[in-house]
């Protein structure tokens, strides 16, 4: 018998894939044991309270092992997969045992672990491993476990079960995206139960919805009549009669919670409102969609108004700062790291658009579009989301007129943008229909006192009415 030494395997260990994270769930794993890898190939999807990244194994050779199944959160520094690096044969089984004979048990491993690369933290805590399952229970014991069952409940013996394979088959695993399965787990929709329609089997979006609304809509049983008294066995309510459902807090929407909690009882939060009439940046915006220099770029509302911003603290710079406690320091920052709040499947994450200060329109456009698409996709790196200064929240889009906005951790301002309406307005002496919307603008008054955080909102609102000030303002 040939079995693997130690000094062939080789441990990849979950890597921190942000700055100072701790933890990681794997969504998806890519191989299999007895599969070949090399080295740069992609091995399991993971995600972290940043992001969903896809890591790649650095070494060749033959999956033995893997550690921990999908929807586990594991520790950084925690061996998630063994691989065999010599590239050879699987190991031999071992013979059959005779029957009577109890089956061996697995050989341990030593407890030793190879280094692992540069940049990656180890946990100081030892690896978790799964718990081990118990003992297996037999055809035979589990038919005379019913019988037993049977008489005690005053229904005679039972009937003999069918003989069952030695081996039970792994049940075929669902095909769904990360995204889709996030999804029937919030809803609580079992994978298995849902009939595909996507290409090669696989489940959608709107599968999983259809599956909700089959069970939502299942006809309640028929009552039955009451039988004689037995042994009470607890009832158990259907998914479709289910008045709660839990859902585990992890991923983006806890590290969200916790900055959000961090950010609103540490920094003193004060919000200001302006409502402004937008007309003339809506004019405007449809007379740059025609402009040969921005043809294919993401042309909106939001990204005047995200130039405005950006003129605005060229105009009072004193508000791109953020707050130093342990040095008890006001950092100024001479450059603008403009953060835009996305929704996205996973939860709302802040990327940030790096020295937005330095583009030109149509760079600044360009990143916009590249931002909300990489977020969308859930395709956002950790990288993307670290050293914002300043942040805008689109809630108009939901048809929201304004919001007092939680700054982000670190960041002394944070402007709302409410919906843009139709609305009447005086314009000229006259009542006319204009468009109008309402803008917030929440700032840490450590930092920030009433007459600064009044300045950049003006400024904002100014732009914003004489689209043109971002001419001779900026």
């Amino acid at each position: 018998m040939t079995t693997m030494t130690e000094a062939s395997v080789r441990e990849f260990k979950m890597p921190d894939v942000g700055e100072g994270l701790t933890e990681a769930e794997i969504l998806k794993w890519y191989v299999q044991p007895g599969d070949t890898v090399t080295d740069g190939q992609v091995v399991c999807e993971v995600e972290t309270a940043k992001a969903a990244v896809e890591l790649p194994i650095p070494y060749d050779g033959v999956v033995r092992e893997l550690r921990f199944a999908e929807g586990t959160t594991v520790d950084v520094g925690t061996a998630i997969i063994a691989v065999d690096v010599t590239g050879g044969a699987p190991a031999e089984e071992p013979a059959p045992a005779p029957a009577s004979a109890p089956a061996p048990e697995p050989e341990k491993k030593s407890e030793g672990r190879q280094p692992v690369l540069v940049g990656y933290g180890v946990a100081a805590s030892s690896t978790k491993r799964r718990p081990r399952k118990g003992p297996e229970v037999t055809v035979a014991e589990a038919a005379v476990q019913a019988a037993v069952q049977q008489e005690l409940n005053g229904h005679g013996p039972a009937p003999a079960p069918a003989p069952a394979p030695a081996v039970a088959e792994e049940r075929a695993r669902p095909l769904a995206k990360p995204p889709v399965r996030k999804l029937a787990k919030d809803l609580g929709v079992d994978l298995a139960t849902v009939t595909p329609s996507g290409p090669d089997g696989v489940i959608t979006r709107e599968d999983v919805h259809a599956a909700v609304t089959e069970q939502t809509a299942a006809p309640t049983a028929v009552p039955q009549p009451a039988a004689p008294e037995t042994a009470a066995t607890p009832a158990v309510a259907s998914p479709g009669t289910a008045r709660e459902t839990r859902v585990p807090i992890k991923g983006v929407r806890k590290a969200t919670a916790a900055a959000m909690v961090g950010s609103a009882f540490t920094a003193p939060h004060v919000t200001e409102f302006v409502t402004v009439d937008v007309t003339r940046t809506m004019k405007l915006v449809e007379e740059l969609k025609q402009d040969k220099d921005l043809q294919g770029l993401r042309v909106n509302p939001l990204l005047l108004i995200a130039k405005a911003l950006l003129v605005a603290i060229k105009r009072n710079p004193d508000i791109n700062a953020s707050w130093d406690e342990a040095n008890q320091e006001i950092v100024l920052k001479h450059y603008v790291n403009l953060g835009i709040a996305a929704a996205t499947p996973r939860g709302l994450i802040v990327p940030n658009i790096k020295d937005a200060h330095a583009k030109t329109l149509p760079q600044l456009a360009e990143a916009l579009g590249e931002l909300v698409g990489t977020a969308r996709d859930g395709r956002t790196s950790p990288a993307a989301m670290q050293g914002g200064t300043v942040t805008i929240t689109n809630v108009g889009v939901f048809g929201i007129d304004t919001g007092t906005p939680i700054l982000n951790p670190g960041e002394a301002a944070i402007l709302a943008v409410g919906a843009i309406k139709l609305q009447p307005w005086v314009h000229k002496g006259k009542v006319k229909p204009r468009q109008v919307t309402t803008l917030a603008l929440s700032f840490d008054h450590r930092l920030v006192d009433g007459e600064l955080g009044s300045k950049v909102l003006a400024d904002i609102a100014a732009i914003l009415e004489q689209p043109k000030r971002l001419i001779t303002w900026g």
